[in-house]
């Protein structure tokens, strides 16, 4: 995709052609091409194989993956179990670099990440596969299927971040379903947004070695984990996966000086005991501090938990009390719009200092990082 140097669209007319906004938290990427008076349509890719990270070579043409705390063998013409990458010959590829499938400008509060540019918004993209596969998945269209399954365009980093700079948005999220299965892409993308002045960001569930992460965060600026219970039980029944390296992620990235955030879906019966959530937070003051927001959302039934009913309000006012009790200064209440959990106070004295409603967000009693109240400084990036 080129961009003509003599033409220009602003923010308005950007915004305007991505109207087609569907129902789930993604979107078809052919529903919001921009304008064609800015772009030309990204093509649509073929399949190609994009070298890999983060694998040993085994006999017999195998590979071990160690991208992610799976670690799975594969045989040869065979692949891992997010089904993205893929053995050939005894060399490992990812099959989605530079092929996202959905792609959207949404407010950061949708990711959510509260404390990092509030009220601005970022653009979002996602390619297909994951590398869990949670019951409640609500973007599970995408993040349960294979390559071949569903039709992606070809956008090599510098495409995206042309893109990305031409919606006059300030940062690129990977998000939707699970940006450690394009680790790669997601690498690729941050260096060259960040030479071109892009903030990049990354909505994962956490679930990735410690060695890639490291050598991941250069090209990162904010992290928002998916901290989905603390239980093992929880994450071997809803998630196929495991709680322990959900939690070794967060200690990397806080003792690293990433901003971090953390979501925490309140489902009923599972995860939602006043025990849990306690244990859960003193867990947070003792390895994360007192600092890290945590983002208590309301569960919708979908995906494999049709039954269930909706998160009760009162629940997720019992876990935000809960989290408030042990010390956590910043804790909130999503998917309510209009609930007081979602507004910032100020830790020292109480003062509201951003109010949001949903997407709404007003700045009332903060300025330049700082509560105009009592001069508490309120950590995140502001700017």
């Amino acid at each position: 995709m080129s961009v003509p140097k003599n033409t220009h669209t602003d923010r308005r007319s950007f915004l305007k052609s991505t109207a087609a906004v569907c129902a789930l938290s993604a979107c078809p990427f052919s529903g919001i091409i921009p304008s064609s008076e800015a772009f030309e349509m990204l093509p649509e890719a073929e399949i190609f194989a994009h070298p890999a990270l983060h694998y040993e070579k085994l006999n017999n043409r195998q590979v071990k993956c160690t991208l992610c705390p799976r670690e799975c063998i594969v045989d040869d013409m065979e692949r891992g179990y997010c089904g993205v990458r893929e053995n050939r010959g005894g060399d490992y590829f990812t099959l989605v670099w530079g092929r996202p499938c959905t792609l959207n400008v949404d407010p950061v509060e949708k990711k959510p990440l509260f404390h990092y540019l509030p009220g601005t918004e970022i653009f979002s993209l996602a390619t297909v596969g994951c590398n869990v596969n949670c019951n409640f998945c609500q973007n599970w269209q995408i993040s349960q299927i294979r390559p071949e399954q569903e039709r992606s365009y070809d956008a090599p980093p510098d495409k995206l971040v042309q893109l990305a700079i031409r919606s006059e948005t300030k940062a690129i999220a990977h998000t939707y379903t699970e940006p450690v299965v394009f680790y790669e892409y997601v690498k690729d993308i941050g260096e060259e947004a960040h030479k071109r002045g892009l903030k990049n960001t990354f909505i994962s569930n956490g679930y990735i070695n410690k060695q890639a992460l490291i050598e991941l965060l250069p090209y990162l600026d904010a992290v928002k984990i998916d901290l989905k219970a603390f239980t093992e039980k929880f994450y071997n029944d809803l998630v196929v996966g495991e709680l322990q390296p959900v939690l070794d992620t967060l200690i990397t990235l806080v003792n690293a000086g990433m901003w971090t955030e953390i979501v925490y879906l309140v489902i009923p019966t599972h995860n939602d005991s006043e025990s849990e959530i306690r244990a859960m937070s003193k867990w947070i003051i003792k390895e994360l501090g007192a600092n890290v927001p945590l983002h208590f959302s309301r569960f919708h039934p979908q995906y494999m938990l049709k039954t269930l009913p909706p998160t009760p309000i009162k629940t997720l006012e019992m876990a935000r009390k809960t989290a408030l009790e042990e010390g956590i200064n910043y804790v909130y209440i999503g998917n309510v719009p209009g609930n007081p959990g979602e507004n910032t106070y100020c830790p020292s004295c109480h003062k509201v200092l951003i109010h949001r409603r949903g997407y709404r967000v007003e700045f009332e009693g903060f300025e330049k990082g700082s509560c105009t109240s009592c001069g508490t400084i309120i950590p995140g990036i502001w700017e």
